[in-house]
């Protein structure tokens, strides 16, 4: 088994940090996130996927990562140990590549920001019994449709979600260009979403009256 460290989605990490007068949410015990390890991202709930498609490329972005399923598995202890801290471990599988992702507490702010450390997997199968004999167990399953967007010379990526509570665009970068770009694409900071898809899903569920489980696409059925 073999952990190849590297920087989210070919991106600098350079590129995504933000700037180092960001105040920093510690960890209970004190530690401290690096900068360089932070990622800032908000997400923007769309209602028509060929517009958003299209609104996207008309301001100049083009595909760099194709449309790809993506299987998530979120990790915690039977006591949701994890989630109480705000913290997550997450197993991505996606085009034959899997991810190891932690990702730390959410800082105050309009945008989404938290430590996030991730390593290639050679064997999941092995991590997942590593955690298993650690305590940890899944705790919830997710997937989605992913097409990831970049544009010459920008520090960020918009990415374009389906999913199976609805579709979102996710801009990841430094702060001003989340801000610059989501005007460029016509939203608001009153549209930013902060909220993990776990969260997304939980509250979809509530409103319809439906019995949580995973957010994955009915009987796994894939989408043309």
């Amino acid at each position: 088994m073999s952990f190849t460290a590297r920087a989210s989605d070919g991106v600098s990490i350079d590129a995504l940090s933000p700037t180092p007068t960001l105040k920093q949410t510690k960890y209970n015990d004190g530690r401290v996130p690096s900068l360089d390890s932070l990622e800032t991202e908000i997400k923007l709930r769309i209602s028509d996927l060929a517009a958003a498609r299209a609104q996207v490329e008309s301001a100049g972005f083009r595909v760099c990562s194709p449309r790809a399923f993506e299987r998530n598995v979120v990790f915690d202890t039977p006591e949701l140990a994890l989630k109480s801290r705000s913290e997550l471990i997450r197993i991505r599988q996606v085009d034959g590549k899997t991810t190891l992702t932690f990702k730390g507490p959410r800082q105050p702010g309009k945008h989404k920001v938290r430590e996030e450390l991730e390593s290639s997997l050679s064997d999941a199968g092995a991590v997942e019994r590593i955690f298993e004999r650690m305590g940890l167990r899944p705790v919830f399953r997710y997937e989605k449709y992913r097409t990831e967007y970049c544009r010459d010379s920008d520090p960020g990526l918009v990415m374009l979600d389906e999913t199976p509570i609805g579709n979102y665009l996710e801009l990841e970068g430094p702060a001003e260009w989340i801000d610059a770009t989501a005007r460029e694409l016509g939203f608001s900071e009153s549209e930013y979403l902060l909220a993990s898809y776990a969260s997304l899903y939980l509250e979809y569920c509530r409103q319809r009256g439906i019995e949580p489980a995973d957010m994955a696409f009915p009987n796994l059925e894939r989408r043309p």
